[in-house]
């Protein structure tokens, strides 16, 4: 965008900044809240990818630059007093979060306190793998407390199918999907079937890091509406992986123990 004049309408605050609001565009969910100064915001226009300003370091960030966890922008939003930007944004390698979440709001207020409600899909020291060379103390500092809030993936994702398909279909993705019944699962399915094909396909055509995090953000997709679906029967997805033990010889129980170490 080679006219810069929208910029003007941005009300910075006294440092220069303004909060950026990142949403997934399909579902609609928050997945974090950064700052940006004015050339953060015109990068962010003109490369379509999420650049934000980093408070701690006083400079710019391009988010996934270590991490791999690019921000893919499909809309930029100003609201009404001009000080708030909303991104819609597509979240690759599908982790928004430093803990290794899809979200960095990831705990609910309950009467016991704040619970953590989100799995943990990745640990973070495996995400700053490059970083921890040059900055051990913060990135060793930031597994071990994401460590200590591990939720176990597929018994948080059979819970959440359980409690979503009797929820309003306003209030989330999945409980829309089963207000819509088992064709539009099974339909979404297929279409995420077919883009993890086109991402494998592309991901052997050129081997670079875009391509693995995309086949990677697709086959997600893939297992999470396999998920859905089997909600939809009462079907745990702890069965799968029973299932999966037993071909090799093991016990459900002996894998899963195995898979907590």
């Amino acid at each position: 965008m080679n006219n810069v004049r929208w910029l003007d309408e941005v009300k910075f605050n006294e440092q220069g900044l303004v909060p950026a609001i990142a949403q997934h565009h399909q579902t609609g969910r928050v997945l974090m809240v950064a700052w940006m100064n004015r050339e953060a915001l015109a990068l962010t226009a003109e490369k379509n990818q999420a650049v934000y300003f980093s408070r701690s370091r006083n400079k710019l960030w391009h988010k996934g630059e270590e991490s791999g966890h690019f921000q893919t922008v499909h809309e930029i939003r100003l609201d009404c007093d001009a000080d708030v930007i909303v991104l819609q944004i597509e979240q690759h390698g599908g982790i928004a979060c430093h803990t290794g979440r899809e979200s960095c709001f990831y705990r609910k207020l309950t009467p016991q306190g704040w619970e953590i409600v989100d799995a943990q899909l990745k640990d973070p020291s495996q995400i700053y793998a490059a970083e921890k060379s040059s900055n051990p103390h913060t990135i060793a500092m930031n597994a071990s407390n994401a460590q200590s809030e591990q939720v176990e993936v597929l018994s948080y994702l059979g819970q959440m199918m359980t409690e979503r398909k009797g929820a309003d279909p306003d209030s989330s993705y999945v409980a829309k999907l089963y207000h819509k019944g088992l064709n539009k699962i099974l339909e979404k399915i297929g279409e995420e079937s077919i883009e993890t094909i086109l991402a494998a396909k592309e991901l052997q055509l050129v081997a670079n890091e875009d391509n693995k995090n995309d086949l990677i953000y697709e086959v997600a997709d893939l297992w999470f509406h396999t998920i859905v679906m089997l909600g939809h029967f009462d079907l745990d997805p702890q069965l799968v992986l029973n299932e999966l033990a037993r071909r090799q010889g093991l016990s459900g129980l002996v894998e899963k123990a195995n898979r907590s170490h």
